[in-house]
């Protein structure tokens, strides 16, 4: 029988990309520096902590502030910077920093990780995601900073950093208690600031690096004047459009169910009502962040935020979840199936089968997922349904958000989340790709015969 040879494919790569960094980080994370107390941390809690931090989901069964050290920060802010910029892409600029010419092998990974069709300019993508990402950063902490200085003094400079990656990488990591940011509800500010890092880092490399090109020729005059949408690529539109709707939507939907709430936006002004439901709107797609206690949402905007982190933010992006352009593409399936077209139709353009395909299985595959853990935390924790499949949502779409149970997991409950949190930031098709053992050989035309549906 012949040995089946293992290389390194470009998903192997990526998923021992992120195991080794949360070794790394467990290991840091356990030294006696890492803790306020000088003690080590138990490890169990370090491996939660850097597996959150890398993932960019931001549960942790911790107190950020309370647990960790100014060094134990820094490698957490360093962690969650690496994970929201990928390992493809921080292995690339290590290269470039230190001189290494960068080979035909990476950059077909950087192909595969940004999307593109072609290896021209791949180091200049690169550069501008690297460039353009610490510029983002750096405006957020500045703005932060304005608003922090009066409260934490010098202090607000680190803190002011720590959150603007936090909150461009979507992860929701914090250093300000327990209760998020749940002490800046009604500051007009911090949210959006907060909302702007959020939304920008969720958007999508591929989004940004489209919309400067198109505001470059339409600066040129290469582009009529109110004809800059219609030249963006179709990813582009259909991750603005969906994006758009849901914030929209969503803040609409939030402010309904919550509107008479006490417990969370009913004692608010009308103004402050809709700057907390436009956040947790925002927030609930993979940021983790939190200015209303989860807890206690109505039965409906519990629902509502289980479906919004599922979806979570756009493809190669900060953000995870199943993607927005993945659900667009499925609901223009639906669309056209209810309107008798035979093809996917939108913005002028048809949309190839293989597509939908893809965007069935990541779904599928992750609802599938949802089920299993969520029955697992079920059996392990005792908790009721709603509490864990927040908690498992949450981790499979690296959003952070928690019922306030994530402290309360025992330690099987913490490796199941673990586990969640790798699986939502891998991808799980793209573990189960991994674990293929090669290609198939030979394709097979078969007789075609119909089946019912529905």
């Amino acid at each position: 029988m012949k040995k089946t040879k293992f290389r390194l494919t470009t998903t192997r790569i990526i998923m021992l990309g992120f195991l080794l960094a949360i070794g790394i980080g467990t290991f840091l994370l356990c030294l006696p520096i890492s803790s306020v107390k000088g003690r080590p941390v138990d490890f169990l809690d370090a491996f939660f902590v850097a597996t959150s931090a890398v993932c960019v989901t931001g549960l942790s069964t911790v107190v950020t502030a309370a647990q960790w050290s100014v060094f134990g920060q820094a490698v957490i802010l360093l962690l969650v910077q690496f994970g929201g910029l990928g390992i493809v892409t921080v292995t690339t600029v290590m290269m470039l920093v230190f001189g290494r010419r960068i080979m035909l092998s990476e950059r077909l990974l950087l192909q595969e990780a940004y999307n593109l069709d072609s290896l021209r300019g791949l180091v200049r993508v690169t550069k501008s995601v690297v460039l353009g990402t610490l510029l983002v950063e750096g405006i957020g902490a500045c703005l932060y900073f304005l608003c922090f200085v009066g409260e934490y003094g010098p202090t607000a400079i680190w803190y002011a950093i720590f959150h603007a990656v936090s909150a461009f990488c979507n992860a929701g990591l914090d250093l300000l208690g327990d209760s998020s940011l749940a002490a800046y509800a009604t500051n007009l500010w911090v949210n959006l600031v907060t909302i702007g890092l959020i939304v920008i880092g969720g958007i999508g490399f591929p989004v940004w690096r489209d919309v400067r090109r198109t505001y470059k020729k339409r600066r040129e005059g290469e582009i009529p004047k109110g004809r800059f949408f219609e030249r963006l690529s179709l990813h582009s539109k259909l991750a603005i459009t969906t994006s758009a709707l849901l914030i929209f939507g969503g803040a609409v939907l939030f402010f309904l169910f919550e509107y008479n709430n006490p417990d969370t936006i009913g004692t608010m002004s009308f103004p402050q009502k809709l700057l907390a439901s436009l956040f947790q709107s925002v927030t609930t797609r993979t940021a983790g962040f939190q200015t209303i206690p989860q807890e206690n949402f109505t039965p409906a905007s519990s629902m509502l935020s289980l479906i919004f982190m599922f979806i979570g933010g756009s493809p190669s992006s900060t953000a995870g979840g199943v993607k927005t352009v993945t659900v667009a593409v499925i609901l223009l399936s639906v669309i056209s199936v209810v309107r008798g077209k035979r093809d996917i139709e939108v913005f002028q353009r048809k949309i190839p089968s293989f597509y939908l395909k893809k965007a069935l299985a990541v779904v599928s595959v992750s609802i599938g997922c949802v089920f299993a853990a969520t029955m697992l935390v079920c059996a392990t924790q005792g908790w009721n349904l709603t509490e864990a499949l927040y908690e498992t949502v949450s981790a499979l779409a690296t959003v952070g958000l928690s019922c306030g149970k994530t402290g309360d997991l025992n330690s099987v409950g913490k490796v199941i989340i673990i586990l969640c949190m790798y699986l939502g930031r891998i991808g799980p098709i793209t573990l189960a790709i991994s674990l293929q053992s090669g290609a198939q050989k030979g394709i097979r035309k078969l007789p075609e015969s119909k089946v019912m549906i529905g």
